[in-house]
């Protein structure tokens, strides 16, 4: 075993051939659950539920959706093409509007899927669908492996770093990206101290990332949210390692909610901000991040907790769940392509094409 996969212990999808298997978030890290799909709609509403949440296992985990549909109609002897599909890709499609990995992730089924048009076997046309979902899959935790050295290799040795929501083995096929990173980069010893914020409303920090941290043995202490811009002052981070949901052709960056203003106070203070994300984050048809189309959630999610209500009866909340940090503010953007630093649109195209 070698010192990465000592801090590597967590998955949060298993494909079983007949189903997909979730470590239900939303339990942990009070309860360790896995919950069973068995079709697309159950991939699509465990997207939509937070049951899998991260825009890199939200990709793999809608491939393996829609290998789950093509396989209900093999068993009926039913054609396996897009208009068979159609409806279990609409469904998975509209789980989630933010991350762009999941759209992705379906035009690489919809291509693996053209290329079987002259198949007249259903079984051997969902064989290459799964073919092709297992290499997302794949790939994705390669990918998170590679950016966890690339990225690492630009921290300073000893250095503390402050990451934001999660973005690790539960976001991901595995490793993760700005917590593979970090994961890396603590083998290495270049990090010897992780925060995280609490990242509410769902405190991914606080139950996931923390989680994840200590499961593998990595020294981390979680703060508030509004604490971020205190710790960049008393001097203890060196970097802001955070994930990403869509990167733009310009470099802004779609995350959760909250990174904005940290990468606001990091300027401020003199930290530098490191963004990690395969490419299959990278969005070049979007030009800029206003044109980014950003998730409001349910407000109850502000104002309960558990089911308890946390606020003043009647009180109504505004619950955006991503926010976009301009490129401006990046000091680097890190892929298994390699490293792009302080990203523009030339050097996105420059990069990769």
């Amino acid at each position: 075993m070698t010192m990465l996969d000592a801090h590597d212990s967590v998955r949060a999808l298993d494909w079983r051939g007949d189903c997909l298997m979730l470590l239900d978030q939303r339990g942990l890290p009070a309860r360790e659950e896995w919950i069973e799909c068995r079709d697309a709609g159950a991939v699509a509403e465990a997207i939509r539920a937070l049951v899998v949440r991260g825009a890199p296992a939200i990709g793999v985990a809608a491939a393996y959706g829609l290998v789950l549909a093509a396989r209900a109609l093999a068993t009926l002897g039913r054609a396996i093409d897009g208009d068979a599909l159609a409806p279990a890709r609409a469904v998975l499609a509209a789980s989630r509007p933010t991350a762009v990995n999941l759209f992705n992730a379906l035009a690489r089924m919809d291509a693996a899927l053209a290329r079987q048009a002259s198949a007249a076997d259903p079984d051997a046309v969902t064989d290459a669908l799964e073919a092709e979902a297992r290499a997302i899959d794949a790939e994705d935790l390669a990918a998170n492996r590679r950016m966890g050295e690339l990225g690492a290799a630009l921290v300073e040795p000893g250095s503390g770093v402050l990451t934001h929501c999660n973005t690790g083995s539960l976001a991901t096929a595995g490793f993760g990206t700005a917590l593979g990173v970090i994961r890396a980069g603590y083998a290495s010893g270049r990090v010897c101290e992780v925060y995280a914020c609490e990242t509410r409303p769902w405190l991914q920090g606080a139950r996931l990332t923390m989680w994840e941290l200590l499961r593998d043995g990595i020294p981390a202490r979680l703060i508030a949210d509004s604490a971020g811009a205190h710790l960049m002052a008393c001097g203890r981070v060196r970097w802001l390692i955070v994930g990403a949901d869509r990167i733009c052709a310009n470099g802004d960056t779609a995350n959760k909610i909250g990174t904005r203003q940290l990468a606001i106070a990091a300027r401020y203070h003199g930290v530098r901000v490191m963004v990690v994300a395969p490419t299959s984050t990278l969005d070049f048809g979007t030009v800029t991040g206003d044109a980014i189309e950003i998730e409001l959630r349910d407000g109850r999610e502000l104002t309960e907790l558990s089911s308890v209500s946390t606020a003043a009866p009647g009180s109504e909340a505004w619950n955006p769940v991503f926010d976009v940090t301009p490129a401006a503010l990046i000091d680097a953007i890190v892929t298994e392509r390699g490293v792009v630093e302080h990203p523009t649109a030339e050097a996105l195209r420059a990069a990769f094409g």
